[in-house]
């Protein structure tokens, strides 16, 4: 049986200069599924992971401005799970039509996950990720006082923002039904799971509540590999390689590299915690915790990289 975990990239959902309509949305899914599905074609049984930065952003403005009408604003955490809906129909919508194409018969299933955080998490203290629409000085101020939101200044864009936690993922509430499904016969099913980092939830005395935070992407795909036991653990981004010196004149493409190698590059300061510093720092998670190896690579690239003739490959020491 071969499986794997892929993490799709934003550019999977929306390019740079989309608005982030549904038609625009689709077609990017469309042609991204023409690429995901080779990897299908190849016998593999896949679970896909995505972002939901832009589409989650989407719904809080859409609550803000219902809300103005008296309709209740729904909080952070629901409106994750409504982003997994939303996203998750478009790429089993697409990828069905895809694989119908190919004479496939594979079924493609969406879940809505849930991914546990520790309360005690000190990500709870510092909130650093934005969320959300731009707001004026003045609305951040009553924002503060009135919901007790930490608000930042974005200068560069001209207006205040809300920040949340990003605490660290550490469990997954729905992983053996997960496992059941990729694993429990052949082929096994094609998953769409733990969209946009999953919905934080905290246990309590009374069970599982959702919690106002946002999870990293690949950190909650990397974890969700490692739960299930899976061995290959592939992130699709905007370039086909990991790069060291990105952008300088000796900048340098990285084939394949060793778990050490990899980590050394990391200390030294190689990928930014903006871009690729939290793809790199997932791929080394994995392999330290039972993973074998790891793609980096983009969607248009994904089938080359899979038969060892392109992309970055980290594989464990």
């Amino acid at each position: 049986m071969k499986t794997a975990v892929i993490a799709l990239g934003g550019n999977a959902l929306l390019k740079p200069e989309d608005r982030g309509t549904y038609e625009e949305q689709m077609r990017n899914v469309k042609e991204s599924a023409s690429h995901l599905a080779s990897i299908i074609d190849m016998g593999y049984d896949v679970i896909f992971t995505h972002g939901n930065g832009p589409q989650v952003g989407n719904i809080l403005l859409q609550n803000e401005i219902a809300s103005k009408k008296g309709v209740p604003a729904m909080p952070l955490d629901v409106c994750v799970a409504e982003s997994q809906g939303l996203i998750g129909y478009m790429l089993q919508q697409a990828l069905t039509n895809e694989l119908r194409k190919r004479d496939i018969q594979r079924a493609v299933t969406s879940l809505i996950i849930q991914v546990v955080v520790d309360a005690e998490d000190p990500a709870f203290n510092s909130p650093t990720k934005p969320i959300g629409p731009f707001y004026s000085e003045e609305e951040a101020k009553m924002l503060r006082k009135e919901r007790g939101w930490a608000m930042v200044e974005d200068r560069a864009r001209g207006g205040w923002r809300r920040v949340v936690p990003s605490p660290k993922p550490i469990d997954i509430v729905e992983k053996e039904a997960i496992k059941r499904l990729i694993f429990g016969k052949t082929p096994g099913e094609i998953i769409i799971a733990s969209g946009g980092g999953g919905i934080p939830v905290i246990e309590t005395p009374e069970g599982y509540t959702g919690v106002d935070a946002v999870i990293d992407k690949d950190r909650a795909s990397a974890l969700l590999a490692k739960l299930i036991g899976e061995r290959l653990f592939i992130i699709l981004t905007g370039v086909d390689h990991v790069y060291i010196n990105y952008g300088k004149e000796d900048e340098r493409a990285l084939g394949k590299v060793t778990l050490d190698e990899i980590k050394e590059y990391y200390e030294e300061g190689q990928f930014p915690p903006g871009s690729m510093g939290p793809k790199i720092e997932a791929s080394i998670d994995f392999l330290e915790n039972g993973g074998e190896r790891v793609i980096i690579t983009s969607p248009e690239n994904l089938e080359k990289a899979i038969k060892d003739e392109g992309g970055t490959h980290i594989t464990g020491n």
